[in-house]
């Protein structure tokens, strides 16, 4: 970490670390020493958060500074790379994770960032399955746009780099190349607000696969101290790896949109 201990860091670098650790775990398998580790930097940015009081109650997404709208997604990524820490205590860890997630999408909620069929969903305890479908399409064309929206980002900053370039060695440039405005500032917001929305609707999907895990946990850890058994069913934990393997490919196969 250049020769500064994670406590000397400031808040944008030690920020900045540890996102590149949960976007190589997201990508790849990774050693649980460096999983552990980059929890432990953004529970060190949670601390810094706090500390510098940079969030309030009070604040909408509009009060906000661009600077700080990225530490919005601290907890999301410490619940992200939490959920990927072994231990023979699985259910610590989902519960540590859909914590998290929980508290990332309460503090979206009061930032009103949280779209309102997404909350009334959350304060339903069950729905119609034709209600349930429906939501579940509207957020996956929430998550597509936000995908989009961050690909084109990255694509204009590239267009406007190569243009920077061309001009700083005289040679011409491609055609509606020439007169990008420098709006970095504005652009850094617009792209931190859509990968606020993709982790929201990420969340959520999350949130559901942890709770059913746990309840299929608990319930073998039930079975286990009525039967008396020791260890977890082979079968049942072998499907859990499986869904969570899917699951975080194709999480993957989105994380390319989110490099900006």
């Amino acid at each position: 970490m250049g020769g500064l201990s994670m406590e000397e860091l400031p808040l944008s670098a030690l920020f900045e670390q540890a996102r590149k650790i949960h976007l190589a775990a997201s990508e790849s398998a990774t050693d649980q020493d460096v999983v552990k580790k980059g929890c432990e930097m953004f529970q060190k940015c949670e601390d810094m958060i706090g500390k510098l009081g940079l969030f309030s109650s009070n604040e909408t997404k509009e009060d906000i500074s661009t600077n700080n709208l990225k530490y919005l997604l601290v907890p999301y990524y410490l619940a992200e790379l939490t959920e990927k820490i072994i231990q023979e205590d699985r259910i610590q860890i989902v519960k540590a994770s859909y914590a998290k997630l929980k508290e990332f999408f309460s503090f979206c909620e009061a930032m009103e960032l949280v779209p309102d069929e997404e909350l009334e969903a959350s304060s339903r305890s069950s729905g119609a399955p034709a209600d349930r479908r429906a939501l579940k399409i509207a957020r996956f064309k929430r998550q597509k746009a936000a995908e989009a929206k961050l690909l084109e980002i990255k694509e204009r900053k590239e267009r406007r780099g190569r243009s920077t370039k061309a001009s700083a060695l005289s040679t011409p440039v491609e055609s509606g190349e020439e007169d990008i405005p420098d709006d970095d500032n504005e652009e850094e917001r617009e792209a931190w607000l859509s990968s606020i929305n993709l982790a929201i609707c990420k969340a959520i999907d999350l949130l559901e696969m942890l709770k059913r895990e746990e309840e299929m946990l608990s319930a073998i850890k039930e079975r286990q101290l009525k039967d008396g058994e020791d260890g977890f069913s082979r079968d049942a934990l072998d499907d859990r790896t499986k869904k969570a393997e899917t699951w975080h490919r194709d999480a993957a196969a989105r994380i390319q949109y989110s490099k900006f």
